[in-house]
């Protein structure tokens, strides 16, 4: 009987609740350890009361089974018992620890051991520590822990997902049976068997930094000397390494046709593979071949055909014709890390038996795909001729910021045949190293524009668009190194007057350089540089007045550069000592 008044469902629930209160309710029992205690208690909890009418049959989905035995106790679990035979500090389930090691513990580091969290029902070990007695003792529960979560595992049904099924192997009784589920053996050789497996996957082996460049039968050989002057030619070419290396090499001049590394065919017969394992061959392709004669003259061939070494007797000595003798290999990558391009350039040359041991140069550069070079202004120092390199730094701790184009980096006012300020808007020329400059144009003015409004105008045309705040000391000057660059130092000059207007009317700027480096190869470097608002008074025009002013833009480049001075080292001291008798009898 339900009270009157009460809705079905609201019974139902009631039920629920009291089930959930009486589970709540229960209280585990406590079992306290000594020094050799290993027993606990188990808490139970009351069933929960059935909401079911009597006579319903249960669903299917609800219906009570065997669980498995668990394959570890969480009783005897320990996960912070590091030490074999000793105790853990706070290790509150170390059999090992005794109430003495209890006494200096000042929490269980691990208080809780559960089982699978993903079952609706687990066990669930609570570890705690009980100073209040004397000696302290170790304290734990062993609980039924209820998970919160309402997609859980309640019955485990499938008894072969618990553990691996052992494969069956074949023998005399199960082979006819296991011929006829089975598709047939393939009885194919391990190499055969990987190289399908890489035909079926797709590969995403990439070259990466210093990965050496594999060929068709090795890898890429760039010879270079290793523990001494002499050239190794097993050394392997490693990806986005640019090397320039000197090496030399003692031949046999009789046999010079029979050497591999003197021919041309040695370094442009190997095939790159795109990728590490790939089967995409990359062909080195010969770009240029030039001929190095006896006296040094160079000519270049018109075809790129691949030359043989010669040997040419000339009377009393013996010549080979056809000589290695600089080798340049330029490798196109992608950002993916594959090799798409490979090209070589040669430099042939004779040798006689006066050049022997024989010096060769050896080169390798790599060019990213699609991709421009950066144009540089100097390396290091600035070329005449050449524009500055400038930027902005938009807040303290970023780097300098540039414009792609370095010809927009650092401009001025550009002047034309009509010297309309208003037509120039945008137009501007860039700063040109070591070159003076002088630009100009002419602006009217009426009444009946207001003088601030011209002034900003007349200040747009001067600066420009995205005026630079540093310039690059060197033509090669990298933007991170922002410490290195020079900030331009703004000043402003005016003419006050009464009844006046304040236009500016020149911006002079001026670069200070000085010669850097050796007196032998001087380096241009920027030191200083300064740009100067020059504003002038001009008395407010009246109504229907007109008047034409003229704004103008110099850029000075000054060479403040010490006078050289030679250093040479002091003369030696000679400090001998004659005999004292080396003037005698005379003296």
């Amino acid at each position: 009987m339900r009270p009157r008044g009460l809705p079905p469902l609201l019974v139902v629930l009631l039920s629920c609740w009291a089930s959930v209160s009486a589970q709540t309710e229960a209280t585990p029992a406590v079992t306290t350890e000594g020094l050799n205690s290993t027993e606990a208690t188990l808490a139970t909890f009351g069933p929960f009361p059935s909401t079911r009418p009597p006579g319903t049959p249960r669903a299917p989905g609800s219906s009570s089974g065997p669980r498995p035995t668990p394959v570890t106790d969480v009783a005897a679990l320990c996960v912070c018992d590091l030490s074999p035979a000793q105790c853990d500090v706070n290790c509150c389930c170390d059999p090992d620890c005794s109430s003495v090691d209890f006494s200096v513990f000042s929490a269980c580091s691990v208080p809780v051991v559960t089982g699978d969290s993903q079952f609706c029902s687990q066990k669930a070990v609570i570890y705690s520590l009980n100073f209040t007695a004397n000696p302290p003792q170790r304290v734990f529960k062993l609980v039924e822990q209820i998970s919160p979560s309402i997609f859980c595992i309640h019955i485990t049904n499938y008894k072969p997902a618990l553990s691996f099924i052992n494969p069956e192997v074949p023998d005399e009784n199960n082979f006819d049976t296991l011929m006829k589920t089975s598709d047939g053996f393939t009885l194919n050789a391990e190499s055969d068997i990987s190289f399908t497996t890489k035909l079926d996957i797709p590969t995403t082996a990439k070259y990466k930094y210093g990965v050496p460049l594999q060929t068709s039968d090795s890898f890429l050989r760039f010879p270079s000397s290793l523990t001494s002057s002499l050239c190794t030619d097993n050394n392997p070419a490693a990806f986005l390494v640019n090397q320039a290396v000197r090496c030399t090499r003692k031949i046999n001049l009789e046999q010079c046709e029979e050497i591999e590394a003197l021919s041309m065919a040695f370094y442009s017969s190997p095939e790159i593979l795109r990728a590490p394992d790939s089967r995409t061959k990359v062909p080195i392709t010969v770009q240029s071949v030039l001929i190095q004669s006896l006296n040094k003259t160079l000519t270049r061939r018109e075809d790129t055909d691949v030359l043989q070494p010669a040997l040419v007797n000339a009377g009393h000595f013996h010549l080979c014709m056809n000589v290695v003798l600089e080798v340049k290999y330029s490798l196109t990558y992608t950002d993916r890390g594959e090799v798409t391009k490979a090209d070589l350039s040669f430099l042939l040359g004779t040798v006689s038996s006066v050049v022997v041991p024989l010096q060769q140069k050896f080169e390798i550069h790599f060019l990213q795909e699609n991709t421009k070079p950066v144009p540089l202004s100097g390396n290091p120092g600035y070329v005449v001729g050449l524009p500055l390199a400038a930027g902005f730094r938009p807040h303290k701790g970023s780097g300098i910021i540039q414009t792609t184009n370095r010809y927009r980096q650092f401009t001025i006012l550009h002047s034309t045949a009509e010297q309309d300020c208003l037509a120039l808007e945008g137009v501007r020329t860039p700063v040109l190293f070591g070159y003076t400059m002088q630009s100009g144009c002419k602006l009217r003015l009426t009444g009946a524009l207001p003088c601030r409004l011209v002034a900003q105008k007349v200040k747009n045309l001067l600066w420009g668009q995205g005026f630079p705040d540093y310039v690059a000391p060197f033509g090669n000057s990298q933007a991170q190194d922002v410490l290195d660059w020079v900030p331009i130092h703004f000043i402003t000059q005016s003419f006050n007057r009464k009844d006046s207007c304040q236009l500016p009317g020149a911006l002079v700027i001026e670069v200070k350089w000085t010669k850097y480096g050796s007196l032998l190869n001087p380096q241009a470097k920027i030191v200083n540089v300064t740009a100067n608002l020059i504003s002038s008074s001009f008395p407010e025009a009246s109504s229907g007045n007109e008047r034409t002013i003229l704004i103008s833009t110099a850029v000075t480049f000054v060479d403040v550069s010490a006078p050289a001075e030679a250093g040479f080292r002091a003369p030696p001291a000679i400090n001998a000592r004659l005999p004292f008798n080396f003037f005698f009898p005379f003296v």
